[in-house]
C-alpha cells in the first residue's frame, strides 16, 4: 500500500513542534520524523499480524539510540561506532514504553516494536521527550490498533515561572524538570526532579503539561484524519461468563482468605493463591483444556475483583492497614564494619542493605552525552535486585531496565540535598542491595541511601524520605493508599512514587493505569504522600539524626591546595614522570586540575603530609624580601644564577653578590657552592637575589658598621646582562 505524505507544525513551547510521515522507512507499519528545533528524531512502529501463542502478556519492546554522528561527533569507544545502550537511552526507552503499554487493547499479543533514533541533535532540545510524542505519532498514524494518541511535555521552572520544553541550559537553572505524559482525558506518567518544590508548585506544573498535552493529542487526531487510517480489525477475547460465574460461586471465599495477608507474610499468601488456582483449573477435566484455560482467566480476573471490592466496598487493604498507614519500618547505621557508610531500612517486607562509598575526582563516572559529548558524573547509585528477594532463584547478568530505571529515580531523589563540591570534594556512589521485596524497594533506597550517605559523615542538606502511593478508581469511588505492597501495585490504577524532604518534594514518578484521575485526586494523594514522608523522616532521625561528624577511618582523606596553573608542568613532569614518582612514593592519589587545584586523597596521614610537603616544594614561588639557602647552578660573566627551590632558579647579579667591588664572579663563587641569599625582586618568571643585603644583615647583627670595602650601594659594576 502507497503511503501518504505528511507535513504539518504546531507551536510548543519556544519552537515548532513537525512531524513527517510518508517520506523515509516507508516499509515499516508506521514512521515519522518528528523535529523540535533541530533536533529529530526518527521514531518507526512494527506490529507482527500473527498473534504469539500461548503468550499471557503484550510482547512490546522499545528501542531508542542517540546516534553519535547527530551531534557531528566520532564515538569515543575502541570501535568508533555505538555499542550498548547507555543509561540515558534505556531511561528514554522507559520513559515510551510505560505511557503507551497501557493504551493498547487488553488481550493484545501481536509482536510490537518502536524505534526511536536521534538522527540530529542541536545541543539545546532533549529529543527524549518528543521521542514520545514521536511514538504515538507513529502507531496513530498507522495502521496498528492504538487509538488514543498520547503527546509527551517537560516543564522548567526558572525564577518562578514555567517554561515549556526548556532547553539544556535552561534546565541548569531551573527548580524543576517535570516531564509529563498523557492522552487528551488524562495524565499518564509523571517523571520529576526538584529542588525542595512545594505540591502545590507540582501540581501546578503537571496541569500546565496536560494543557500542553491536550493540544497535540488533538493535533494527532487531525493529521489522522487527513491521511485516512484505517486501522486493523482487533477484537479483545472475552472470559467464559458461565466458568467464571461457576469459579466466583465456588471459590470466592476461599480466595479472599488467600489473599488476606493479616498476620502472614507474601510467600505464604501466594502459595495458597497458587494451590488455590491449582484447585480451580483441576476441577474441570483434563479433556477439556479450553475450560480449563478459562478457568484459570477467571480465577485471575476473580483475584481483581475481590481486591477491588474489599478496598472501595469494605474500606479495607489485603493486610489490614489504613488506607493512609506506613508499614512498621526499622533503621540500622553502621551496620557494615568496613565500609564508610552504611544502612539496614526495613519496611515492612520490603528490605535493603545500602551502601555509600567515598572515592576521589578520579573515581568519577565518564558518560557519552549527546549534549556535551563526555561528561563526568560524581554522584551514582546503583540498585540491585537479585532473584532471592523475592523467594526465587534466577540468571545473575547485566543490569536490567528496571534496575536502571530504580536507581535512577533514587539518584535523582538523593541529588537535590548533597553538598557542593567545593565543600565536600569526594565523589560519591551509593549501592542499593535489595535483600526482600514488597513493594516500594526504590524508596526504601532513597531512604536507606539517605541514612547510609549520612553515616558516612557527607554533610547533606536535610534529609530525604520517599513512599509509594496507589490509587484504586471505579466510577467516582476512590480510594489512595500509602505505602502500597506488591498487590496493591499490581491490581491499583496508579503507582505514584514521591521523595522529597521536610521542605519540599525532590523526585516524583507517576505511572496511571486509567483516564479521569483529576487535579482534586492528585492534589490528596500529594498531600497524603507529604505526611507520610514526614511520618518516615521523624523514624529515620530517630536512627541518626544528623551526618556524622567525620568521615570514616577506612575512607580517603582528601586535601585541597592550590598552586600557581603555571606550575602544573612541574607537578606532572615530563610525560607524567613526576606525579606517577609521588602516587608511587606515597601511596596516595593525586588530581590535578587544569586551574591549578590539587586534590590528595589517601587514608594515610604521613602519606598526605609528605604529598602536600613534597607538592609545595615543587611549585614554591619566590617571596620579595625571604631569605633562602640556595646552590650556584650556573656562573656567567654579569653574575650567577642560584636555584634557591626546586626547579627555580634567580639571577644573583654582580653587583649583588658582595659589599664591596667584584671584579670577577668566579674570584666570589663556585658552581655547586651553597650560600644564603635574599629574594629582592621579581619580573614575570624572573627572580632577583642579593648575597649583599645578607651579608648586610649579618654586620648590623654583629654590631658591625658597615663595608670596609667602599660604598657598594651605589658602586655598580659594568656589566651587561644577557
Amino acid at each position: 500500500m502507497t503511503k501518504k505524505y505528511l507535513k504539518e507544525s504546531i507551536k510548543l513551547g519556544g519552537e515548532e513542534l513537525i512531524v513527517e510521515t510518508g517520506k523515509v522507512a516507508k516499509q515499516a507499519d508506521g514512521s515519522v520524523v518528528i523535529r523540535y528545533g533541530e533536533t529529530m528524531v526518527l521514531v518507526t512502529a512494527v506490529s507482527m499480524r500473527t498473534a504469539k501463542e500461548g503468550l499471557d502478556f503484550f510482547p512490546l519492546t522499545v528501542e531508542y539510540r542517540e546516534s553519535s554522528y547527530s551531534a557531528g561527533r566520532i564515538p569515543g569507544n575502541y570501535f568508533r561506532r555505538e555499542g550498548r545502550p547507555s543509561e540515558k537511552e534505556i531511561l528514554t526507552c522507559r520513559l515510551i514504553d510505560r505511557p503507551i503499554r497501557p493504551l493498547f487493547p487488553d488481550g493484545y499479543r501481536f509482536e510490537t516494536q518502536i524505534v526511536g533514533t536521534v538522527i540530529s541533535s542541536d545541543s539545546e532540545n532533549d529529543p527524549d521527550v518528543i521521542a514520545i510524542t514521536g511514538a504515538s505519532c507513529a502507531l496513530y498514524l498507522s495502521d496498528i490498533v492504538f487509538n488514543t494518541p498520547i503527546a509527551g511535555v517537560r516543564i522548567g521552572l526558572i525564577d518562578g515561572k514555567y517554561i515549556v520544553n526548556p532547553t539544556f541550559d535552561e534546565r541548569r537553572d531551573s527548580a524543576l524538570n517535570l516531564l509529563v505524559a498523557g492522552t487528551e482525558e488524562a495524565i499518564v506518567m509523571v517523571e520529576a526532579e526538584a529542588n525542595e518544590v512545594a505540591e502545590d508548585i507540582m501540581l501546578e506544573a503537571m496541569m500546565l503539561a496536560h494543557k500542553e498535552i491536550k493540544r497535540l493529542c488533538l493535533w494527532q487526531v487531525e493529521l489522522g484524519k487527513a491521511l485516512e487510517i484505517t486501522k486493523r480489525e482487533f477484537t479483545s477475547p472475552q472470559i467464559d461468563e458461565t466458568i467464571a460465574g461457576e469459579v466466583e460461586k465456588n471459590f470466592s471465599n476461599e480466595l479472599r482468605a488467600a489473599l488476606d495477608t493479616t498476620g502472614k507474610d507474601k510467600l505464604s499468601s501466594y502459595a495458597e493463591v497458587d494451590a488455590l488456582k491449582k484447585e480451580v483449573v483441576d476441577s474441570y477435566s483434563s479433556d477439556e483444556p479450553e475450560k480449563r484455560h478459562a478457568a484459570g482467566k477467571a480465577f485471575s480476573s476473580l483475584k481483581e475483583k475481590i481486591f477491588r471490592e474489599d478496598m472501595l466496598g469494605n474500606k479495607r487493604r489485603p493486610d489490614g492497614r489504613k488506607f493512609s498507614e506506613i508499614r512498621p519500618i526499622s533503621c540500622e547505621v553502621g551496620w557494615l564494619p568496613r565500609v564508610h557508610g552504611s544502612s539496614l531500612f526495613t519496611r515492612g517486607e520490603t528490605q535493603a542493605i545500602v551502601t555509600t562509598t567515598l572515592g576521589t575526582k578520579m573515581d568519577e563516572q565518564y558518560m557519552d552525552d549527546i549534549e556535551k559529548g563526555e561528561v563526568k558524573r560524581r554522584f551514582m547509585l546503583h540498585y540491585n535486585f537479585p532473584p532471592y528477594s523475592v523467594g526465587e532463584a534466577g540468571r545473575f547478568g547485566g543490569t536490567s531496565r528496571r534496575e536502571t530505571g530504580h536507581g535512577n529515580l533514587a539518584r535523582r531523589a538523593i541529588e537535590a540535598v548533597l553538598p557542593d563540591e567545593e565543600d565536600f570534594p569526594y565523589t560519591l556512589r551509593i549501592v542499593s542491595d535489595i535483600t526482600e521485596s514488597n513493594g516500594s524497594s526504590s524508596m526504601a533506597s532513597v531512604c536507606g541511601g539517605i541514612l547510609s550517605l549520612m553515616d558516612a559523615g557527607v554533610p547533606i542538606k536535610r534529609p530525604v524520605a520517599g513512599v509509594a502511593m496507589g490509587l484504586v478508581m471505579e466510577g467516582n469511588r476512590y480510594a489512595i493508599l500509602s505505602d502500597i505492597a506488591g498487590a496493591e501495585d499490581h491490581y491499583g490504577d496508579m503507582d505514584f512514587k514521591v521523595t522529597g524532604t521536610s521542605e519540599g518534594i525532590t523526585a516524583l514518578q507517576m505511572d496511571i493505569k486509567v483516564a479521569g484521575i483529576n487535579a482534586m485526586i492528585l492534589k490528596e494523594a500529594l498531600e497524603q504522600a507529604r505526611k507520610g514522608r514526614l511520618h518516615i523522616l521523624g523514624i529515620m532521625d530517630k536512627a541518626l539524626t544528623e551526618p556524622r561528624a567525620d568521615i570514616s577511618d577506612y575512607a580517603p582523606r582528601i586535601i585541597t591546595i592550590k598552586i600557581n596553573p603555571e606550575k602544573i608542568r612541574d607537578v606532572i613532569g615530563k610525560g607524567g614522570s613526576t606525579i606517577r614518582a609521588l602516587t608511587e612514593e606515597t601511596g596516595a592519589k593525586i588530581d590535578v586540575s587544569d586551574d591549578g587545584t590539587i586534590l590528595i586523597a589517601t587514608a594515610d596521614g604521613e602519606a598526605a603530609a609528605e604529598a602536600v610537603a613534597r607538592i609545595k616544594a615543587l611549585t614554591a614561588e619566590a617571596e620579595i624580601g625571604e631569605t633562602y639557602m640556595g646552590t650556584v647552578s650556573r656562573i656567567v660573566d654579569f653574575g650567577a644564577f642560584v636555584e634557591i627551590l626546586p626547579g627555580l632558579d634567580g639571577l644573583l647579579h654582580i653587583s649583588e653578590i658582595s659589599d664591596r667591588r667584584v671584579k670577577d664572579v668566579r674570584d666570589e663563587l663556585k658552581e655547586g657552592q651553597q650560600i644564603m641569599v635574599k629574594c629582592i625582586g621579581r619580573e614575570g618568571n624572573k627572580v632577583k637575589l642579593s648575597r649583599k643585603a645578607i651579608l648586610a644583615q649579618e654586620k648590623a647583627a654583629a654590631g658591625g658598621a658597615g663595608g670596609d670595602g667602599g660604598d657598594s650601594s651605589s658602586d655598580h659594576n659594568d656589566h651587561d646582562e644577557e
